[in-house]
């Protein structure tokens, strides 16, 4: 018997995988064993005698390629939540080989003839619902990865699949790398200057997890390009010279001249897609990317995208004017710039609402904010989550849940993976280690991943308002995993179209601003008192205030995006094409993007949301539409709303036509004025 372990079954709790055991070096290995037995498989489909069946075609394709499945899901929660130089040099080698393996698979002719003849008999094979939905979705696959292209179209496409797959890699290890390379010390009470105690005590234990003592009998605070450090940095930071540093640092990742530049593998990436939609048919990647989404064109997403700008653009020029007075109020003379913006909104805000973040952060402990979400799945869904500390993750940050449902029987685990360091890559993600399918009796098991800023030693981790979004979003997306109740894994969980599956996770957002909930759950770390009715009035007062910033940041990015990918050929300048698009735009200069292209991991650590982060705005029509129908029933967890909610979204994956599952739940289309409202646009 092999001693990899990753070749060996795995025995861990739930299946999981022997992490203490598991080396960079097992990995090629294994992959080298699995992609050989992936290609026995479908060629072993392909060659059948039989006549193609679903069950002897499209079902033994989904339940092919197991051991695969498995790595693959291992080794990508690996590298992106514990990396190591000798992890990302495997990660190199094997982008290339998994793509060409993909295509390959793909581009079959012998299983896509049977699939394809499968596809034209669908109507008089007597399939189910989700069967038939399989059918088309596997048949779809086959379509957009190549397999009616001309042989020698093929082997170009299949080429640039490869390429593409090794310049994501190195795209997302340049932005790791260039975030992990900046650290703003901090180290005497001057350049603290500002800076309220959670800030501290969390800067602190940044330096701390860095390796740094003291430095002349003081001890060392460090700010990284973590979110949870970097933004309420920039929000208090009394050191204007400090914010614009970090500022400057934060804005250029990957657009430097430096081991870490992005900006020539940004462009050969948009050329690439290009010449993938073209062997397609299509003018431009976005109209390749869109062919498959509830928008289905350009058009439709940018009439979506120019509802809120102009809305927004009014809301930004009225904040911008509190954010001004609050200058004069402290008799600042000089112009409004970026690294000013968060700053002085924070002041405007607490002269306007007597609202103090570091007031109101002590009351939102991590601790109590997971308790907080998880009674909200128990009271909505009827789950119940048990700690389990004996099973081991990883990293030792990992924590581990079983997932009982209203009756007590286990229904799968959920990982939760909650601080930022220097081996995992930036932002918010849920992924499965293991998708739930009836038909090969496997139950979930998914990992949220999140970068909050770690509270020092003793003391709990207390997270802005903002990160209990975060929270709960990923958390959103973890319920649509774990709920997830269809027999085939191809239609599992998350795997819908990509302008719906943000729906699951943002509709789960609401739940954390409710009255009801925050007063559980909203108690002060030091002293258990609730969040006080007056303190909690001011958070929901100034809920909308700075929502014409945000949404502008937010709309710009998505706009930067699909203007790059309607290009017919990439710029020659992304950073002068970037800029061009948000001055033809209008974009304040104050206000800046989400996401610069350079760094733009969305867009160009996989093709992913290329073409796509507007869908957190479709996606938010939809949950502002969908949170609507528990208001009208006049209870946040009415049953009744929550078993549809159940039913028609989170536990149908992808067995139902996204439209159509949302008019099951919602009886009718969506309308945009609930999200207009949520955001305080509405005029």
């Amino acid at each position: 018997m092999s001693t990899n372990p990753l070749l060996q079954d795995w025995a861990g709790p739930h299946g999981l995988p022997p992490f203490a055991d598991i080396r960079p070096a097992h990995f090629q290995p294994a992959f080298d064993a699995a992609l050989a037995e992936h290609r026995a498989e479908i060629d072993a489909i392909a060659a059948q005698a039989e006549a193609p069946s679903f069950a002897n075609t499209v079902a033994a394709f989904d339940a092919s390629g197991r051991r695969l499945t498995r790595l693959e899901h291992l080794f990508y929660t690996l590298t992106a939540s514990a990396t190591s130089p000798e992890l990302q040099a495997v990660q190199r080698a094997l982008a290339a080989p998994l793509a060409a393996h993909s295509s390959a698979v793909y581009m079959h002719a012998g299983l896509f003839a049977r699939i394809e003849a499968l596809f034209e008999q669908r109507e008089r094979l007597g399939l189910g619902a989700e069967q038939r939905r399989l059918l088309e979705r596997v048949h779809l696959d086959f379509l957009r990865a190549g397999a009616r292209l001309a042989p020698e179209a093929k082997a170009r496409y299949a080429a640039v699949m490869s390429r593409l797959a090794e310049l994501n890699t190195r795209f997302a290890q340049n932005v790791l790398a260039a975030e992990n390379g900046y650290q703003l010390r901090l180290a005497t009470e001057d350049e603290l200057a500002g800076l309220p105690d959670f800030l501290r005590a969390a800067a602190r234990q940044a330096a701390v997890d860095r390796g740094l003592g003291e430095v002349d009998g003081g001890s060392v605070h460090v700010i990284t390009l973590s979110r949870s450090l970097i933004v309420p940095f920039l929000s208090f930071s009394a050191r204007r010279d400090l914010r614009e540093q970090a500022w400057r640092a934060w804005v250029g990742r990957g657009d430097d001249t430096g081991a870490t530049d992005n900006r020539a593998i940004c462009r050969e990436i948009l050329a690439l897609r290009a010449e993938q939609a073209r062997l397609h048919g299509h003018a431009c990647y976005a109209d390749y990317a869109l062919e498959d989404t509830m928008a289905r064109s350009q058009g439709a997403v940018m009439r979506l995208l120019e509802c809120v700008w102009q809305p927004a653009l009014a809301a930004q020029a009225r904040e911008r004017e509190a954010v001004q007075g609050a200058m004069a109020a402290a008799g600042a003379t000089h112009a409004l710039a970026p690294w000013d913006w968060r700053f002085y909104a924070e002041q405007a805000k607490r002269a306007r609402f007597e609202l103090d973040e570091a007031e109101v952060k002590p009351y939102f402990s991590l601790d109590r904010m997971v308790a907080a979400m998880f009674d909200c799945a128990s009271r909505l869904f009827g789950l119940q989550f048990k700690a389990r500390p004996d099973i081991a993750g990883y990293h030792p940050d990992v924590r581990a849940y079983e997932v009982l449902d209203a009756a007590g029987r286990l229904s799968g685990l959920f990982l939760q993976d909650n601080f930022a360091r220097p081996t995992k890559r930036s932002g918010a993600w849920m992924n499965a280690l293991r998708n739930q399918s009836r038909a090969l009796g496997t139950t979930p098991v998914i990992l949220n991943n999140n970068n909050f800023a770690r509270g020092a030693a003793g003391e709990p981790t207390l997270l802005s308002f903002d990160d209990v979004r975060t929270l709960f979003h990923e958390f959103g997306h973890g319920l649509h995993g774990l709920l997830s109740d269809v027999e085939h894994e191809r239609l599992s969980g998350t795997q819908v179209l990509r302008d719906f599956v943000e729906l699951p996770s943002q509709l789960y957002e609401h739940w954390m601003a409710e009255p009801q909930v925050l007063k559980t759950f909203a108690r002060h770390w030091q002293t258990d008192e609730p969040l006080p009715d007056a303190l909690l009035a001011k958070v929901q007062a100034a809920r909308q205030f700075g929502q014409g910033y945000e949404t502008l940041r937010y709309t710009a990015s998505a706009i930067v995006d699909m203007a790059a990918h309607a290009l017919p050929e990439a710029p020659e300048d992304v950073v002068a094409f970037e800029a061009e698009t948000l001055a033809r735009w209008k974009l304040p200069p104050e206000v800046g993007v989400n996401h610069r292209l350079t760094h733009f991991q969305h867009l160009f650590s996989s093709a992913g949301y290329a073409a796509g982060y507007y869908v957190y705005l479709w996606a938010e029509v939809l949950d502002c539409d969908a949170f609507d129908a528990f208001v009208e029933a006049g209870d946040v967890f009415d049953a009744g709303v929550a078993a549809r909610l159940r039913e028609c979204i989170y536990s149908s994956g992808n067995s139902r036509e996204p439209g159509e599952a949302f008019r099951s739940f919602r009886g009718r289309d969506p309308v945009v004025e609930p999200m207009l409202k949520d955001r305080g646009l509405l005029v």
